[in-house]
């Protein structure tokens, strides 16, 4: 083989191995939540996605929500996971009781999602409209691993209120809404919720979340929090935007995951936002710009990458060492 000859193949075999789509593994499990919230319906979409344009195959595995999927990931169990970054900060920092004082260090950014805002909703019937209302009443509020799970209890604490706290999953707690077993139900996740959604065109319902002045002491107790709204008209019963609190989402995977991997699945997911939203309408937030909601996980190299090259300048501290 002659030297120019030898010289083309090498350069053709470092194009193909720098433009290959994926080169392991191809087939991964992806970590969602429980059925009703919006992880379930936006990981289907997400795993579609990837199959379709970066040649993996995806299994969807429910759990219950962000702090399972940190575990699980954290430990290999799966490749894939979904988070909110309050979840992935106490993971980070093993401050909340759920990681028993465990650090999950092993957990690396890939994709922003989009924001979770909190939302309540109780039947009409029961006259329910205002958070201040569920003092010494019984509130759903999704998996106990869950965002909601995690969250309301300390919403609870940080306005010096007292609630008994039901779990489960998203679809299970709407039908104890209508059942009377609980009073209310208090959730977060990608709007529409698509449980919410359902309550919205089969029951009588009112939607609700807080005063300014209860946000601005949420806030000042739970610092993760950002200041939040849901849209008028999401809901066919909520006529008017609702001001509230929330945390942005990403999709995590673990830091031995190849470059090349993380590569290619954060580019495949940020170039298909059309068919993404087509999916679910929360994924209009997954745009690259939004990897700046990011201000402390470590992103995965592979990821950092591709944003170097859209122009997308990450807070330092996201830049694993």
């Amino acid at each position: 083989m002659t030297g120019f000859r030898c010289g083309l193949m090498v350069a053709a075999i470092a194009f193909a191995a720098a433009t290959s789509v994926v080169a392991q593994p191809v087939t991964m499990t992806l970590g969602t939540a429980s059925v009703g919230g919006t992880y379930v319906v936006y990981g289907g979409v997400i795993a579609a996605l990837l199959a379709d344009k970066a040649g993996i195959q995806v299994t969807l595995q429910q759990t219950q929500g962000p702090n399972q999927n940190v575990i699980l990931v954290d430990e290999k169990k799966i490749e894939l996971g979904m988070t909110t970054m309050g979840v992935a900060l106490q993971a980070l920092q093993g401050s909340a009781a759920w990681t028993k004082g465990r650090k999950f260090e092993n957990i690396r950014a890939l994709f922003p999602m989009y924001d979770t805002p909190l939302q309540c909703v109780a039947l009409k019937k029961s006259g329910i409209t205002s958070f201040r209302q569920l003092e010494g009443k019984t509130v759903g509020a999704g998996p106990k691993a869950g965002t909601a799970g995690t969250y309301f209890p300390l919403i609870f604490e940080a306005l010096g209120m007292k609630a008994m706290i039901r779990h489960g999953q998203g679809g299970e707690l709407g039908n104890q809404l209508d059942d009377g077993i609980v009073d209310a139900f208090c959730f977060g996740a990608g709007a529409p919720i698509p449980i919410f959604s359902q309550l919205d065109r089969e029951k009588d319902v009112v939607f609700f979340t807080w005063t300014e002045a209860d946000i601005a002491a949420i806030r000042g107790k739970i610092t993760e929090f950002s200041a939040s709204t849901i849209t008028k008209g999401t809901y066919r019963q909520q006529p008017a935007d609702q001001k509230t609190v929330g945390l942005y989402n990403f999709a995590i995977a673990h830091k031995d995951m190849a470059d090349g991997t993380a590569y290619a699945i954060t580019r495949a997911v940020l170039e298909n936002n059309a068919r993404l939203t087509k999916g679910h309408p929360a994924a209009r937030e997954t745009v690259a710009a939004n990897a700046m909601r990011n201000s402390f996980l470590p992103f995965h190299p592979g990821a950092a990458r591709y944003y170097a090259e859209k122009g997308i300048k990450l807070d330092p501290a996201t830049l694993a060492k």
